[in-house]
């Protein structure tokens, strides 16, 4: 049975497209632990696209679920997730041109600056996951960096036609053995929906998915409580 980290970064970009105050993602995540959510998760940008640092230090004090922190490597976001010290970081790659993350860190080209940031995270004291591509590379560089988890990306199969979409399937469930074998948590997510999430949460061994915007696009029709407990009957199965 897969736990459901909720991302509540899409109601912070309704709420900066006017600069305003509101809806507030700290009142998200509330109806989102009141929906069953297991975790929350929120990526806070270099550019502050979405989520701001106000919000990430309220969240901190609300949350009484798991916080995930997704940040990039730079030293800035580090140090931030050092002092704020949430429950978990992911660290993900960040392009500011990207309208969302478009695939996996490159942990072989950039392998030094990502032990760097592990290094740093752990000392602190927070456990690590990687955002990677399901490939046996990625797996096998992660395992080296001594991390405690990985978040597989979803988004070649969420993306593939359906003639193609049970390769893709294949290749997240053996990279999810390969993850397990070399003692890593298995988290997945991106561009998971309530219409492609089942076959991902039922891959063995599946501990975490995290999903934020199918769930914030369906809260906009019928409640944000409404829209997680409608995933989490699909990912606890």
């Amino acid at each position: 049975m897969a736990s459901l980290g909720v991302n509540i970064d899409h109601v912070a970009t309704i709420r900066q497209a006017r600069r305003t105050v509101e809806p507030d993602p700290v009142w998200a995540a509330a109806l989102a632990e009141l929906g069953g959510a297991d975790a929350i998760t929120v990526h806070l940008r270099e550019d502050r696209r979405h989520i701001q640092d106000r919000d990430l230090e309220v969240l901190r004090r609300t949350v009484q679920v798991k916080l995930n922190l997704e940040g990039s490597i730079d030293a800035e976001m580090v140090a931030i997730a050092c002092r704020v010290r949430p429950d978990q970081v992911t660290l993900v790659p960040e392009r500011r041109e990207e309208v969302t993350t478009e695939g996996g860190l490159d942990l072989l080209s950039r392998r030094q600056a990502v032990a760097t940031a592990v290094g740093r995270l752990r000392d602190a004291g927070i456990p690590v996951s990687l955002f990677i591509d399901p490939t046996p590379a990625a797996i096998d560089a992660a395992r080296g960096l001594g991390v405690e988890a990985v978040e597989l990306h979803t988004g070649a199969y969420a993306d593939a036609a359906a003639a193609d979409r049970a390769a893709r399937l294949a290749d997240l469930a053996s990279a999810g053995a390969r993850a397990r074998a070399a003692g890593l948590v298995l988290n997945a997510g991106h561009g998971l929906t309530y219409r492609n999430v089942v076959p991902v949460a039922r891959i063995e061994g599946m501990h975490e998915l995290n999903i934020g915007h199918s769930i914030v696009s369906r809260a906009v029709l019928v409640g944000f409580s409404q829209a997680v407990r409608e995933m989490k009957a699909l990912v606890a199965g």
